[in-house]
């Protein structure tokens, strides 16, 4: 099946938000599907959310978080083994790596995501403006069996051994919520904006992605309860800490403390 960062184009759906001319694209959309690969993984060894020995997940688990084909995974893996950002273990424990002294800034396709920070932040706030309200009509609109399936996937998030499968849940939990609401247009709109999100998406540490997933855990009890406000409170609360978790905030810490 074809992903859409492998072709040329993308889905209505990936663009009802911000159409591909917008700028929000324009500093990514000139790069190939391998391109992103190794940025987002080169750029996650860099920011030291990916560590030194830390073993990457299955090719098609990569594959599905990051939205593009096994095999554009494995080439980019293969690369970026070359540049001395990744390693190659054989054996039973084997598998590929980030290397013990990753090469840093020797990926030159970074640069693209380096410069969105204007673009994601914008991204950031849209899901914020679009989630509060989400949380808001499924408090008032949730039953036993979707409050299952939720706390089912907030389960799941705790004890997934990689972030791949977690980023997988969170995205499951988060279209699940806004189902809830009835409104199929609102649904629509949100997840165009989510998945353009996603296009930025990084490995994360599995501590501070399980840390998040707390407030997975809380929306779902708000639900429960059938509190809107609490609902909508959650969920701005969880939005808003990506201002400072997404590579966009820890590059500005960074420059701030290069240590």
């Amino acid at each position: 099946m074809p992903h859409p960062q492998d072709g040329p184009g993308a889905t209505p759906a990936d663009t009802a938000a911000l159409p591909l001319s917008a700028p929000a694209l324009d500093g990514i959309r000139r790069l190939t599907a391998l391109d992103t690969v190794r940025a987002r993984i080169a750029l996650a060894v860099d920011l030291r959310l990916l560590t030194p020995g830390e073993k990457l997940p299955p090719t098609d688990q990569i594959a599905a978080a990051l939205d593009v084909g096994e095999i554009t995974v494995r080439r980019a893996l293969t690369s970026l083994c070359r540049d001395g950002v990744l390693e190659r273990r054989r054996g039973r424990n084997g598998g590929t790596l980030v290397a013990q002294r990753p090469a840093r800034g020797a990926v030159g396709e970074m640069d693209a995501y380096r410069g969105q920070n204007t673009e994601v932040r914008a991204l950031i706030d849209q899901r914020l403006v679009m989630e509060c309200g989400l949380a808001h009509l499924a408090a008032r609109n949730a039953d036993e069996a979707a409050l299952r399936h939720l706390k089912q996937l907030a389960d799941e998030m705790d004890h997934v051994p990689t972030w791949a499968e977690f980023h997988g849940c969170d995205e499951r939990f988060h279209l699940a919520v806004a189902a809830l609401t009835g409104v199929p247009a609102a649904t629509h709109a949100y997840r165009s904006v989510l998945r353009q999100l996603y296009r930025y998406y990084l490995p994360y540490p599995l501590d501070a992605l399980r840390q998040s997933n707390r407030e997975h855990h809380a929306l779902v009890d708000a639900l429960r309860d059938a509190d809107p406000a609490a609902a909508a409170d959650i969920a701005r609360r969880h939005v808003e800490v990506l201002h400072k978790t997404m590579f966009v905030g820890l590059l500005e810490a960074a420059e701030q403390d290069p240590r």
